[in-house]
């Protein structure tokens, strides 16, 4: 009786810790890039890496989707981000998890379409089976990750202190966070609060 119960017990944590990995496993400062040799399809049809993506300086990896108000609101803090990051030798991706939704407003033509009409100038990455997201533990479009050019995590979460307003932002941590990576400085916060849409995981 015991080995059923103890059978079904593991059975069952299996089954949880499949299915919520990404509120179970956060990813901290500290941590090295997981996944980092995971081939992901870009809009532009190429097959790439987030090793391969890595910048002199580091690597900047943004979780983001094509129709989350959270997203719209902040497509020109985006692309500032991209520039600021380009500028700075960080490599950037940005990767879309949204698995639940690749049948519509999601799909990879959608994508396509979504990257040409946002100008977008890094790889936007196509993540299946959001394996990239339940590695990182992202749940939110947009969040972002920041390594150093060791692959070290050194900043995560949002891109300025006003996701729903980012006009009105006063602290733009993910451009403060990029000085301090190239200077050796230190970064605070490390971690702040991503606010958003959640990622659509197939069930």
């Amino acid at each position: 009786m015991k080995t059923t119960i103890f059978a079904i017990a593991a059975l069952c944590a299996v089954l949880v810790s499949g299915h919520s990995y990404a509120q179970a496993d956060k990813l901290n400062p500290g941590a090295a890039i997981p996944g980092a040799d995971i081939a992901m399809k870009s809009t532009a049809g190429k097959s790439v890496t987030l090793k391969s993506a890595m910048g002199e300086n580091g690597l900047l990896v943004m979780f983001s989707c094509n129709t989350c108000p959270f997203v719209v609101k902040n497509q020109a803090t985006t692309r500032a981000t991209m520039q600021y990051a380009i500028v700075h030798h960080i490599g950037m991706v940005i990767i879309n998890s949204n698995e639940a939704q690749r049948g519509n407003d999601d799909s990879y033509e959608a994508m396509k379409t979504y990257a040409k009409d946002q100008g977008y100038v890094v790889p936007y990455l196509m993540d299946e089976q959001s394996k990239l997201a339940d590695m990182f533990g992202a749940n939110h479009t947009p969040e972002i990750f920041l390594f150093n050019k060791k692959g070290v995590l050194e900043y995560k979460g949002a891109m300025n202190d006003n996701p729903s307003d980012p006009s009105a932002a006063k602290k733009q941590y993910i451009n403060n966070a990029i000085d301090a990576v190239v200077s050796g400085g230190n970064i605070d916060p490390k971690v702040t609060k991503s606010v958003g849409c959640s990622i659509k995981r197939k069930a």
